[in-house]
């Protein structure tokens, strides 16, 4: 749901600025395809996206960039270096660059991704 809000801008006058309210489980719970992000839209130069997570394992995969992971609901078995750290809603995992990462099976529930 978008709203429109009066901003107040430099020099007195006024613009409406678009302020959009996402509710995150809902809309990772209707994604057509599991693991398959969906960016929402961009803060700071990083994207700002949401997957839902359906049980299955993803394979591993390394980046040159860190990785924010933001559990909204349900967990994220993610394995770093031959361990598995269960994440939960509400915890976050920041995935240094140059770090393999892949996710364990029994992984659900929707996951917001912050990266480049």
């Amino acid at each position: 749901m978008a709203s429109s809000v009066p901003t107040e801008v430099r020099g007195g006058g006024l613009y409406h600025h678009r302020v959009n309210k996402i509710n995150l489980p809902l809309l990772a719970e209707h994604l057509p395809v599991a693991w398959h992000s969906s960016i929402l839209g961009q803060a700071a130069g990083a994207n700002i996206k949401v997957l839902r997570m359906d049980g299955a394992a993803y394979p591993s995969e390394v980046h040159d960039f860190d990785e924010a992971l933001l559990v909204i609901s349900g967990v994220m078995q993610l394995e770093v270096a031959g361990a598995v750290i269960s994440v939960q809603a509400g915890e976050l995992v920041i995935v240094p660059a140059g770090q393999a990462h892949a996710v364990a099976p029994g992984s659900y529930g929707s996951l917001v991704i912050v990266d480049q």
